[in-house]
């Protein structure tokens, strides 16, 4: 089945078109970027709750004096987006349980002008589908090399997708159904939501539509690092919980991340040990680098042999992260939130 974008829609019509549409932001200290995203939101003209995280930068009070229902999380309990999400929702569906969509988006984000009217209107031509996302754009691609990935990552492909991001247009009843969002997973609550949505017969649709400006805010290598390892994880995590055929969620992902980031290198290091001239195998690294940019080359990707390097030592982090989510589960620890900013 093949659909099509509808047209961006702005202008006096668009409000109309978002009727019964409720929107929740999540964030914590996020300063002037939250001023944007919620002022955005209210040029909207729904509802919006603005569930906070420990703020200690004057965040719900920005919130307030923007119209936005402030829910402050209990910090005694251990903090997840996922978490945020499923509270803003509730307190969403309480205040205007007539709700009949509703728009997630981090704090850091900003919504695209038309996007909501554009994203609705796909719904209602759609009834099969149950949730909605856009293009996701970097505001300072230009800040850092870390931005520029970023910005390529989310430019992902147009028409049915596995799995959708933070920020998402998606209908009320499927979501209450599914039981919300998993909130004890600290990464990868969005791809997870995915599964069990289109496990209950529903579709997840990418529009070619502008949906958000984000600010990833990313100028230090270990940031990156960090954005990293918390994807490993994500990834070992939602292999553990969805790894059965037919899904294999993740798997693939698990399996890259240990063998280019965490077994190879040891074998590696173990043969060089016993005899030096196997060195020479350690030339792995730098062919995968050749092939993988090749790769992305050939698909017209902006900066093939930067995005190589990147993906490469990514492997490492997330190898770090899917480690420490298996640490996590034989020890039965939780593992704590990784924030990179």
């Amino acid at each position: 089945m093949t659909l099509a974008p509808t047209t961006p829609a702005t202008g006096p019509g668009a409000s109309s078109r978002t009727a019964g549409t409720g929107m929740v932001v999540i964030g914590r200290n996020e300063g002037a970027r939250l001023v944007r995203c919620l002022e955005a939101c209210a040029r909207e003209g729904g509802p919006v709750v603005y569930v906070d995280s420990g703020s200690t930068d004057g965040s719900p009070d920005a919130a307030r004096r923007l119209g936005a229902t402030v829910v402050a999380l209990d910090m005694a309990i251990p903090f997840t987006a996922a978490r945020a999400r499923n509270e803003g929702f509730a307190a969403l569906m309480r205040q205007h349980p007539g709700t009949a969509r509703v728009q997630f988006l981090d704090g850091d984000c900003e919504l695209a002008a038309g996007w909501l009217a554009a994203a609705n209107d796909f719904l209602d031509a759609h009834p099969e589908i149950a949730a909605v996302c856009g293009r996701r754009l970097e505001r300072f691609p230009e800040a850092s090399v870390y931005n520029r990935l970023c910005d390529i990552e989310w430019n992902t492909p147009v028409g049915e997708a596995l799995a959708c991001g933070g920020d998402v247009l998606i209908r009320s009843q499927p979501l209450a159904a599914a039981g919300g969002y998993r909130d004890d997973l600290i990464a990868g609550e969005e791809p997870e939501l995915c599964v069990r949505l289109r496990a209950a017969g529903w579709k997840i649709w990418r529009l070619g539509h502008d949906m958000t400006w984000h600010d990833a805010a990313m100028t230090r290598w270990m940031q990156w690092w960090r954005r990293n390892v918390r994807s490993g994880h994500a990834f070992a995590e939602g292999a553990a919980l969805h790894g059965a055929p037919p899904e294999r969620h993740f798997v693939a992902q698990t399996r890259r991340a240990l063998l280019w980031g965490g077994a190879l290198p040891v074998v590696l290091l173990a043969a060089t040990l016993a005899w030096w001239p196997l060195a020479v195998l350690w030339l792995a690294y730098p062919l995968q680098w050749l092939r993988v940019a090749l790769k992305l080359r050939r698909a017209g990707q902006p900066i093939p042999w930067t995005q190589s390097a990147f993906f490469l030592q990514g492997r490492f982090a997330e190898a770090v992260g899917a480690l420490r989510f298996w640490w996590g589960r034989t020890t039965e620890r939780r593992s704590a939130i990784i924030e990179y900013k």
